[in-house]
């Protein structure tokens, strides 16, 4: 396979320059588990791990390899092993917080240009989990899609379409189902030769099946739904870059349990596109849309034009970015004296008002 053929284009190749002398080749990782790397170039498959240089000088698994990263290594080309130097920079990335306490960036997906957000009209139906892959999404640099699959299964499928329309602002928002032909003509659109598409999603939504029906083959491995809440067998258990026959790329992904953000507020500013324009209308331009005289936000939720429901999304997400800044930016004694702080004056003011009820 060539390079062009594998995603290649004129950023890595500007990029390029920096590894012409030292006798490495350029790979692009098609899975990833465990740091242990397959990886695909001009002289074929390669099993890959990083040198003891990038292990010391990597500080987070943010650096480390993801699939659909563009690689510089050194290769055995007899023994199809090679040692990986240095990951290209990003064009985008798909990121969230690693699962746990620690306070670190994994990747999901690299150098993407679609994001395809595979909902189950199911029980795996949730208007405020989709806002939250969206504002992953957006910070990603890549272009969402939200996909609500297994429509032949959805009574209402068109008004639950409507739904996400109007909290999916400025997103392709496709109804399909596997089981029809025709609806997986709607993805087609986007599955260009050279292009690379993720696919993320909950466990059992379908991801891999639109995969095979894509693919046109059962590639990808999957098992049947459980009956219990529709949740499906985790069947992809480690992120995979696929080649179709047309030449577009696709990654899938394992189920997320866990959706952790990461990022700045650029993206929850892209998903709350509507909150964000009403805001400039309040009275106060210092209004927190609580309890303000003449806030717009307020308005709109008791005219019923934007739901309670929504806005408590947009200040949960909002409230979540804003204490992971802290913890980039502030030692953790810091954050927990300021929360202690906060509690502290949330008591004092408790049994002040109960005392003036009183």
């Amino acid at each position: 396979m060539t390079l062009i053929e594998l995603g290649w284009n004129s950023f890595f190749d500007a990029q390029w320059e920096t590894f012409k002398d030292e006798n490495l080749y350029a790979l692009r990782i098609v899975r990833e588990n465990r740091e242990q790397y397959l990886a695909f170039g001009e002289l074929g498959e390669f099993h890959c791990e990083v040198s003891g240089k990038f292990r010391h000088n990597s500080n987070s698994k943010s650096k480390y390899p993801a699939v659909g990263d563009w690689v510089a290594a050194s290769v055995r080309n007899e023994e199809k092993k090679a040692t990986i130097h240095a990951v290209f920079e990003r064009k985008s990335f798909l990121s969230r917080k690693v699962v746990g306490e620690n306070t670190d960036e994994q990747i999901v997906a690299a150098n993407i240009d679609f994001i395809f957000i595979v909902t189950g009209l199911d029980d795996n139906y949730n208007l405020r989990r989709i806002e939250r892959y969206l504002t992953m999404a957006w910070n990603s640099g890549a272009i969402p899609i939200v996909i609500l699959n297994k429509a032949d299964l959805c009574e209402d499928a068109e008004s639950k379409k409507l739904e996400v329309e109007s909290i999916a602002i400025g997103v392709d928002v496709l109804l399909v189902s596997s089981m029809s032909s025709s609806s997986l003509e709607l993805l087609k659109k986007y599955t260009n030769p050279g292009k690379t598409i993720a696919f993320i999603g909950s466990s059992g939504v379908g991801k891999s099946t639109l995969i095979n029906s894509l693919l046109g083959t059962n590639k990808q491995k999957v098992n049947s739904v459980s009956g219990l809440g529709s949740r499906g067998k985790h069947t992809t258990t480690y992120r995979e870059l696929i080649l179709l026959d047309n030449g577009c790329i696709v990654i899938d992904t394992p189920g997320m349990r866990e959706l952790q953000l990461w990022g700045d507020e650029d993206g929850l500013k892209q998903t709350f596109d509507d909150i964000k324009e009403l805001a400039l209308y309040c009275k106060y331009k210092d209004c927190n849309h609580i309890s303000e005289p003449g806030c717009a936000i307020l308005e709109a939720v008791k005219k019923g034009n934007i739901s309670q429901e929504r806005l408590d999304s947009y200040y949960k997400l909002k409230k979540e970015l804003s204490y992971l800044e802290d913890r980039l930016t502030l030692k953790p004694s810091v954050i927990e004296k300021s929360r202690s702080k906060k509690i502290s004056k949330l008591v004092k003011n408790y049994y002040k008002n109960y005392k003036d009820k009183t």
